[in-house]
């Protein structure tokens, strides 16, 4: 696996999904499945996102003095999102990895649909109760076959109406907690070689590197107008998986 055509494309792979975390606070782990998928496949791709996506999303978990506060609100939410990766990674293990490649493009063409197209949304009151473990297990579940953590955790998340912090630390909450339950599920199954292993753990500096660029190019961009090109690009990304 350790050739430089394969260390140059993960390198430039999380140099730019690292980019993009670092100018809007997520997209490393949408951003690099896509990619990576297209070149290595999906369960390779879900191995080597582990070890840079759990880093930056330890950070971004961390980072906003919050946390008490989130998990008190959202622990059965998250609960049941790690829980449901556990049943998707057994699916996994017996599934067509080009079946779910093509799923793995439709989520992230309606994720980008969704954040192109969607108004802000609301939960009803008292639906949050029964719809966070709904979303959790969904979500949980979609990232055990995928490796994509976004739907629908993501838009549940936006539509508790957290304020921009603590919608940001609480993605890295989920993010975070869906990493570490898909590496001990995929570990179980045996799923991860460690050629991935060890490519994983080294494409943590290029991940740094592209965070570090991205806050510096942030300050020279607009947000809303790269916010746009990013989704487009995942919705054309989604589509050329789906059609490869």
């Amino acid at each position: 696996m350790w050739n430089f055509e394969i260390v140059l494309a993960v390198s430039l792979t999380f140099v730019l999904a690292g980019a993009v975390k670092g100018i809007i606070g997520l997209g490393l782990p949408s951003i690099s499945l896509a990619i990576l998928t297209i070149f290595f496949g999906l369960q390779p791709a879900m191995a080597l996102l582990l070890v840079p996506s759990l880093v930056t999303n330890i950070w971004q978990a961390c980072d906003g003095g919050r946390m008490r506060e989130l998990l008190q609100r959202l622990w059965l939410f998250l609960l049941c999102a790690a829980a449901g990766i556990w049943v998707g990674v057994e699916i996994l293990a017996g599934a067509d990895f080009a079946l779910l490649a093509k799923l793995l493009g439709v989520l992230l063409a309606a994720y980008a649909v969704l954040r192109l197209t969607t108004p802000k949304m609301a939960l009803p009151v008292g639906a949050e109760r029964w719809t966070g473990p709904v979303a959790g297990a969904i979500n949980g579940i979609l990232t055990g076959l995928t490796g994509s953590f976004v739907v629908p955790g993501v838009p549940y998340l936006q539509a508790l109406g957290l304020s921009r912090d603590a919608l940001v630390q609480a993605m890295g909450i989920l993010f975070t907690i869906s990493t570490v339950a898909l590496a001990m599920s995929l570990q179980g199954k045996r799923l991860i070689s460690g050629d991935q292993a060890l490519m994983s753990l080294a494409a943590v500096a290029p991940a740094l590197i592209g965070m570090m660029l991205g806050q510096r190019i942030r300050r020279y961009l607009s947000e809303a107008a790269f916010r746009k090109s990013l989704f487009f690009s995942l919705l054309a990304l989604g589509l050329y998986i789906v059609v490869r």
